[in-house]
């Protein structure tokens, strides 16, 4: 079923482009925010992906929950243990796929990024209305529900 003939007016293509529009926004904002603790938002992104974890993540498993792509997600994680902010733990269900947790001084530095957050945060659920950012929410992750979905079954048919 084809709404339109213009790629641009066609109502998923307006939700893709103001996704994009919102995720470069989210991330100046987050760079911003979370730079005087000397992260940036893709650090801030992985730190959250272990936290949401409770470190019990390969890094294979934050990028697949995140979408990231897992050389990224290595390449960050490695830069944060050498600064001590994670630390990667035996795995008991894979012997070379290490968990990746935060360290003292990586959950502090978490727990700051978030007040932070909370903030801007509040600040946004006012301005939306915290119900429409609650729906907000869930139709964007039924539309990546969807496309994962499509993508899996593109890849077996393959």
């Amino acid at each position: 079923m084809i709404i339109t003939s213009d790629a641009f007016a066609h109502p998923a293509s307006r939700l893709a482009l103001e996704v994009f529009r919102l995720n470069g926004a989210l991330i100046a904002a987050g760079d911003a925010l979370v730079a005087p603790l000397g992260l940036t938002s893709a650090r801030w992104q992985v730190m959250g992906a272990v936290a949401e974890a409770c470190g019990e993540l390969s890094v294979a498993g934050i990028a697949r929950n995140m979408g990231l792509v897992r050389q990224s997600v290595q390449r960050i994680a490695d830069e944060l243990a050498a600064e001590g902010i994670l630390r990667f733990a035996p795995n008991p269900h894979h012997r070379r796929a290490k968990l990746v947790q935060f360290t003292e001084r990586g959950e502090a530095l978490f727990a700051e990024a978030c007040r932070r957050w909370l903030t801007l945060a509040d600040a946004l659920a006012a301005a939306l209305g915290t119900d429409d950012a609650a729906r907000t929410a869930e139709v964007l992750r039924a539309a990546r529900e969807h496309l994962n979905q499509a993508q899996t079954r593109k890849e077996e048919a393959a």
